[in-house]
């Protein structure tokens, strides 16, 4: 058993240790990670081969205590292709900092995997859009007011200065839409506004957001995002819409809705998220 983790000790230092704990319960070397979000984490446990170590397992590694986020990583493959998944993931309104959040993040990235897909339950701004949308990430606004990336540069993790033009891989996204157009999949495209939460956003909120040109709202991705582009890892995208924005429609937000959005369109999701998996790792059609 490695030592424990110390406060002193830099953000490099703490996911590397991570990574060689993990290395000693999952001898692979995962080319492509998966964050799955709110109701989506089944697809994990498809894996061929599966391993998994629950986060409680894992010194260093926070654990949410958000329903839907079973917290496991998970190991296995997908049509041949090596693969790290996140079941679950933790927030900023559940008191992490934002370091803490892209722990996983980062550890992926440690593990040596070359692209993650993140995906994510959103709420849909976009008026023309009906719940069980599904949204493949063009770009993003971080509206939490926070970043992974402040205080001291680890030069180690990435430069000080990242660049985020590309924050979504343009030949990931078009993997993407290749593989849901051979499956005749809808698949949206548009901008994602990473809001704090926890609680829904307010009708005039959402009108803002549609004037800022967002298509759909939630509580994740951008901080994994910019610390997954800051070490050099691609990345790619997708949101499921599991419900419309307040005041688009006189209903009341919940997060069981959430919850059972996303998982009337768990196998279009399996699908998608196979197919795309296999197209990044190079398994022929």
């Amino acid at each position: 058993m490695l030592p424990p983790m110390t406060a002193q000790q830099s953000v490099f230092q703490k996911v590397n240790q991570l990574a060689n704990l993990v290395r000693k319960r999952a001898d692979t070397a995962p080319r492509v990670g998966l964050v799955l979000g709110s109701g989506l984490g089944s697809f994990a446990d498809g894996l061929a081969d599966l391993v998994k170590i629950p986060y409680q397992e894992l010194d260093g590694m926070p654990v949410s205590s958000v329903v839907g986020h079973a917290g496991n990583l998970c190991f296995g493959k997908v049509q041949n292709v090596s693969v790290v998944c996140m079941q679950g993931r933790v927030h900023l309104y559940e008191g992490h900092s934002p370091h803490a959040v892209v722990t996983g993040a980062r550890l992926m990235a440690q593990l040596g995997v070359e692209t993650v897909l993140i995906t994510n339950a959103a709420g849909g701004v976009e008026t023309t859009w009906s719940a069980g949308d599904l949204m493949l990430l063009t770009d993003h606004l971080n509206l939490t007011g926070s970043s992974p990336l402040t205080g001291h540069n680890e030069d180690a993790l990435g430069p000080r200065f990242p660049d985020m033009t590309r924050a979504y891989d343009v030949d990931v996204q078009s993997a993407a839409r290749n593989v849901a157009n051979a499956l005749g999949i809808v698949l949206r495209e548009g901008i994602y506004a990473g809001l704090l939460g926890p609680t829904y956003e307010t009708p005039a909120e959402v009108r803002m957001l549609r004037t800022l040109g967002a298509h759909a709202v939630g509580m994740s991705t951008v901080h994994e995002v910019i610390a997954l582009r800051h070490m050099g890892v691609k990345v790619g995208a997708l949101s499921c819409i599991t419900n419309m924005a307040a005041g688009i429609t006189n209903e009341l937000l919940s997060h069981t809705e959430v919850e059972e959005t996303a998982s009337a369109r768990r196998e279009d999701l399996k699908r998608l998220l196979s197919g795309w998996i296999a197209h990044i790792g190079g398994v022929p059609a």
